[in-house]
């Protein structure tokens, strides 16, 4: 078996469909032909009332969202909590197979409370968000049936259905936040929009090395280098970095620096005084001097001109800015981060960047990988856009998306990264607004202009 072949191909299955029942069955349906399988249960054990609860399950013939509830007591009850507080503990090896459920108290009465004894069983813990102890459960008729070589492929697909199962209960999340708010509308939409909005999509899976290094120096005054294509979010590592802070209560100032005409820079980044040159009427705080005790991203940070590169390196070296036309220096507290979608280091040796500059912000370098690696992502990206952008279109309702819609997504190389999916979805909201959602014509919907970051 081709195993890059079945991941890509299980992969575009179970992460192509936001309904976790529809995406379960998908599955199920390619996995029969490769593992010996009936159904397939997906649950989560909630340790606060002794329960199991079975989010989804596939069958042959459909799946469904099951939502079912079933308490555990005596050895059945005492098997979770010891494999609760294990997983809390250390994540859990590989797919364990089950092959004669009698053979241990616990899982035996488990199995009766499922009606699975006569069943063999491959067991596989999943990695979710918040590390609830979430499980998806293959079963098959008969005793002894599942072999080592069967555990090993469903071992590969550990991640796309960890991401699924994430999904799958923040979508519960919701739902119950829909019940709980209903005669407060204005309310619900605001927390809706704070559980899909406010997170970093991706920080469990495709930015998980990303927000790694974000952990380590988000604390500190250390500046902070971020690298990466357009259109790859470097813009919200940036914003992330800062509230995860100890300035998150201070400013935080954005500078695009591609996007200030070279004859205004200084007065746009340092300030100007009264009659600092015609037109200066006034006397004006530049950015830096608004991100005093904050945080300032210098956006685009390879379009900076030499003069301006002198200047942003005395910032750096000694936290100290003059006004155009001023004589006063005045003392910053502010933290720099900075993002560029060119290569700095070539920049350096063809002489358009200042080497003394580069190695001050070079400090702590972070790459945020371009869409195209880490597709994995895409279908928790798809459903925060939809929510996104229906909000901001005053859509009614928010729209489905088409049975098989995301899997020319999963294909495609995105060329425009996080932001030519935004623009994708935006397109296919403004097109079928009650849905069902198709993303037909990738490349031409997806033109943009290039921006930054």
């Amino acid at each position: 078996m081709d195993t890059n072949a079945f991941f890509r191909e299980a992969t575009i299955r179970i992460c192509g469909n936001l309904e976790i029942e529809v995406a379960l069955w998908e599955c199920l349906k390619y996995l029969k032909s490769i593992i010996p399988v009936d159904s397939i249960n997906l649950s989560v054990w909630e340790p606060d009332i002794s329960s199991l609860r079975v989010i989804a399950r596939a069958t042959d013939s459909r799946g469904e969202k099951t939502d079912t509830l079933v308490p555990m007591s005596g050895t059945a009850k005492t098997y979770m909590e010891k494999m609760h507080e294990r997983f809390k503990i250390t994540s859990w090896p590989d797919t364990d197979i089950i092959n004669d459920s009698t053979a241990e108290a616990g899982m035996r009465e488990i199995t009766k409370r499922f009606d699975l004894i006569e069943s063999s069983l491959m067991h596989l813990i999943l990695e979710t968000v918040g590390r609830p102890l979430c499980s998806i459960l293959l079963i098959k008729q008969g005793k002894n049936i599942y072999m080592e070589s069967h555990a090993q492929i469903l071992n590969v697909l550990k991640e796309p259905l960890s991401i699924a199962m994430s999904n799958a209960l923040k979508h519960r999340e919701m739902l119950k936040l829909k019940e709980l708010l209903a005669d407060d509308n204005q309310y619900l939409h605001g927390e809706l929009w704070r559980i899909s909005g406010d997170e970093i999509i991706g920080m469990d899976f495709g930015l998980k090395d990303v927000m790694h290094k974000v952990s380590h120096v988000a604390g500190l005054d250390s500046p902070v280098l971020l690298l990466g294509e357009t259109g790859s979010g470097k813009d919200v590592i940036a914003n992330a970095i800062h509230y995860l802070s100890p300035r998150r209560e201070g400013p935080f100032i954005k500078v695009n620096c591609g996007a200030i005409p070279e004859s205004l820079i200084d007065s746009e980044l340092f300030g100007h005084e009264k009659g600092a040159f015609t037109g200066a009427v006034t006397q004006k705080r530049g950015y830096f001097e608004r991100a005093d005790r904050g945080t300032i991203f210098l956006d685009e940070i390879g379009e900076l001109p030499p003069q301006a590169q002198v200047r942003l390196l005395w910032v750096l070296q000694d936290k100290q800015i003059e006004r155009v036309g001023g004589t006063k220096t005045l003392d910053l507290d502010i933290r720099i981060l900075a993002a560029t979608n060119r290569d700095l280091k070539d920049m350096v040796t063809q002489n358009q960047f200042r080497e003394d500059l580069w190695f001050r912000l070079n400090v702590f370098p972070v790459h945020v990988p371009p869409l195209r690696q880490r597709k994995i992502d895409i279908p928790a990206l798809l459903q925060h856009l939809i929510l996104k952008k229906a909000k901001e279109l005053k859509l009614p309702a928010v729209p489905k998306i088409a049975q098989g819609a995301i899997d020319p997504l999963m294909e495609y190389a995105w060329p425009g990264n996080v932001r030519e999916l935004a623009n994708i979805v935006e397109r296919a909201l403004i097109l079928n607004p009650g849905g069902p959602l198709v993303f037909e014509n990738l490349q031409q919907a997806g033109r943009q202009v290039p921006d930054s970051g």
